[in-house]
């Protein structure tokens, strides 16, 4: 039995699909590098070395929908493409994790 289809992204343009991809990856990056939930030096290291491009490559997609007159974030719908894409999952990999009873 497959797994159920997802709900279809909502229309974005290139620039909100950009900015949502990018904002994905440096969340990614931060979750990598959390230290509550990391193992080992070397792989924070490197999720803190691949953050700056990804932060630059965030910046720049706010610079081009900035620079198109786009003045305005469409909170529901980026919120919904968030959903879609698993946002909440990859979110809680910021968090500190609950403490264990001892």
């Amino acid at each position: 039995m497959l797994p159920p289809e997802p709900p279809p992204l909502p229309a974005l343009t290139c620039a909100e699909s950009e900015f949502i991809d990018c904002y994905l990856e440096v969340i990614d990056q931060v979750g990598r590098i959390n230290p509550a939930r990391g193992t080992h030096t070397y792989g924070a290291l490197r999720a803190a070395q691949a953050l700056v491009a990804r932060a630059t490559a965030l910046r720049d997609a706010l610079t081009v929908m900035h620079m198109r007159g786009e003045s305005e974030l469409h909170a529901v719908t980026l919120a919904r493409a968030l959903r879609v894409l698993d946002a909440e999952r990859r979110v809680s990999r910021i968090t500190v994790p609950p403490e264990r009873p001892s």
